[in-house]
């Protein structure tokens, strides 16, 4: 894992970019095609937040002539003050039901599009195997469908909170300045000077809070990936059960998924330690807030300057004063985990681009009808050459072999003319006409055992009848009456078998040319010539270019190139 890109973000946010690229990461949304619908529920949440200031002033009102009717003794006002509250609570139920409602309508839709955008950028440009081979990030799996939930959901939470507050501070600012009257300390006199107690005290906390929990960001960022390399690892049991169990690899699977948790554990302690001295802090600071406006408050009170409702609404104004005053403080540990949230996502979006910018070494492309492989070097990524100025031309119509030893480039090579290897020099000429890749093991997606053989394709492409024929030709017969069936069959079916589907595939897509890396290593020499021959057969003119070790395959091939110390060597095979 390359933990200098997933800290990028971090580093960005020192150099001032962070909230510039979480802005590029935001604002696209809201100018797509979704725009109308999503600023009208925006507005319609936005409203009806400023309604539930609304009504919180209301009831601030309330609360004076209820109190003073209480100290009054007036049982007529005080019965018709409780069913104008029951009025106003009534409202207030109505507004919240429809803020939550709107609020997760534009969530889910946003997130929708985002996840969208997302996975089409991800699948283009190889960036789902570029970055899984070169190791740019982890994950990627989980910063698209938990992040981007996290993000959607954070980003409106606090940005709606953020503006019900800074409006809520305003509303009832005015009104607790008007109310608190002015004090006289060291012979000046403050006016407001409630509203001035509720700005210190709600600071002095804010910047307290920010030094006791700033280590929570780069803690739920570790939380999210350790948790993310945890279910991993869990996968990777699961699709390799069977290796696994022959192997009696149980303690050793055992002992890594064990290493895999006691990050998360240790991290999550970590979390534990900085949001108990958090909450300490915090806690106390709410606690301290009940009474703090009533010590405040209470000379004026004692000295007959305000009544008891004027001293209750005071209370509930400096609350909310104090409240809005403090958001920072509430909203501390949300922002820290929707901070870790935009890390991973920009560190993520970060990689896609740098592999959508990086010059591609080896120079691919398609053009003639012939294919070409000039000048040709393959690089691993430790420094070393598999191959070296290596040339090639393959005309239409050849069936040619590639052979050598293990490690010496065979399977690398068949990548570079697939778009996939990133590093080396040299050109690579395919031909335009129609083709197809068949890797060693062949990708068979989870659905109908039709659509697994039509893929890349979808599922109805072919009539039924040309389904039948291909299977019975690949001699896989027994599975014609499951066709519509819907299964994992990369678990169901042997690898023999799972390459005869690939060749079975082969035959419905019908190429011109077939690139095959050791497609029949899973099978024996009987099925393995019967399924050649049936490319031949059935596809007159298919030219092959095929990597295999077999002796048996020589007669498909009468061309016969092998890779010896990083050069192609051309060899006439005879049958």
């Amino acid at each position: 894992m390359n933990q200098n890109a997933e800290y990028s973000a971090v580093n960005d946010a020192v150099r001032g970019q962070f909230f510039r690229k979480v802005w590029a990461m935001t604002t696209p949304y809201w100018r797509s095609e979704e725009k109308g619908k999503a600023w009208t529920l925006l507005i319609a949440v936005i409203a009806l937040s400023l309604f539930s200031v609304a009504i919180s002033v209301w009831i601030n009102s309330w609360y004076k002539d209820f109190y003073n009717a209480l100290q009054k003794k007036d049982e007529a006002a005080f019965w018709q003050l409780i069913l104008y509250f029951c009025g106003i609570a009534a409202v207030a139920i109505l507004g919240a039901v429809y803020r939550l409602y709107l609020t997760q309508m534009l969530t889910i839709r946003w997130r929708a599009w985002l996840t969208e955008k997302h996975f089409t950028r991800w699948l283009a440009n190889k960036n789902y195997y570029q970055l899984e081979q070169g190791g740019y990030t982890d994950n990627p799996d989980q910063r698209i469908s938990e992040d981007l939930n996290k993000f959607t959901t954070n980003t409106l939470g606090l940005g709606l909170g953020l503006i019900r507050n800074i409006v809520s501070l305003v509303s009832f600012s005015i009104i607790l300045w008007g109310v608190s009257g002015s004090i006289e300390v060291f012979g000046f006199t403050i006016p407001g000077y409630m509203f001035w107690c509720a700005l210190v005290y709600a600071a002095v906390a804010s910047w307290l809070t920010h030094l006791i929990g700033r280590r929570l960001i780069g803690l739920n960022n570790n939380q999210q990936r350790f948790e993310a390399d945890l279910r991993f690892s869990m996968v990777r049991v699961r699709e390799n059960a069977e290796s696994i169990a022959l192997y009696n690899g149980e303690p050793n699977e055992n002992r890594r998924l064990n290493s895999r948790f006691g990050l998360v554990w240790h991290n999550f302690w970590d979390i534990m330690k900085v949001s108990k001295r958090l909450t300490f802090f915090t806690s106390g600071y709410e606690q301290i807030a009940v009474i703090f406006p009533f010590m405040v408050a209470a000379p004026r009170y004692f000295t007959g300057k305000i009544e008891l409702g004027e001293l209750m609404q005071i209370n509930s104004a400096f609350a909310n004063v104090q409240d809005n005053f403090s958001w920072f403080i509430t909203a501390y540990q949300d922002l820290a985990e929707w901070r870790a949230t935009c890390d991973r996502l920009l560190s993520f979006r970060q990689a896609m681009s740098d592999n959508e910018n990086r010059a591609p070494a080896i120079d691919v492309q398609n053009q003639g009808t012939a294919l070409k492989v000039h000048n040709l070097g393959l690089d691993l990524a430790d420094g070393r050459h598999l191959l070296t100025n290596a040339d090639m031309t393959v005309e239409e119509g050849e069936r040619v072999m590639l052979s050598g030893r293990s490690g010496s480039g065979k399977s690398t090579l068949l990548r570079a003319m697939g778009h996939l290897w990133p590093a080396g020099h040299g050109s690579i000429r395919l031909p335009t006409a129609r083709y197809l890749f068949l890797p060693q093991k062949p990708y068979l997606p989870i659905g109908s055992l039709r659509e697994a053989l039509s893929y890349p394709q979808p599922g109805d492409t072919y009539p039924h009848e040309r389904y039948v024929h291909v299977l019975e030709t690949c001699r896989l017969p027994h599975l014609v009456s499951r066709l519509d069936e819907a299964n994992h069959w990369q678990r169901m079916l042997s690898p023999g078998e799972q390459q005869r589907l690939a060749f079975a595939r082969a035959l419905l897509y019908a190429p011109q040319w077939l690139y095959m890396d050791e497609a029949t290593s899973a099978m024996d020499e009987e099925d393995e010539a019967s399924l050649y021959q049936a490319l031949i057969d059935e596809l007159p003119g298919l030219s092959i270019v095929s990597v295999g070790h077999r002796s048996s395959l020589k007669r498909f091939h009468p061309r016969h190139v092998r890779i010896e110390n990083g050069h192609l060597v051309d060899q006439t095979v005879t049958a």
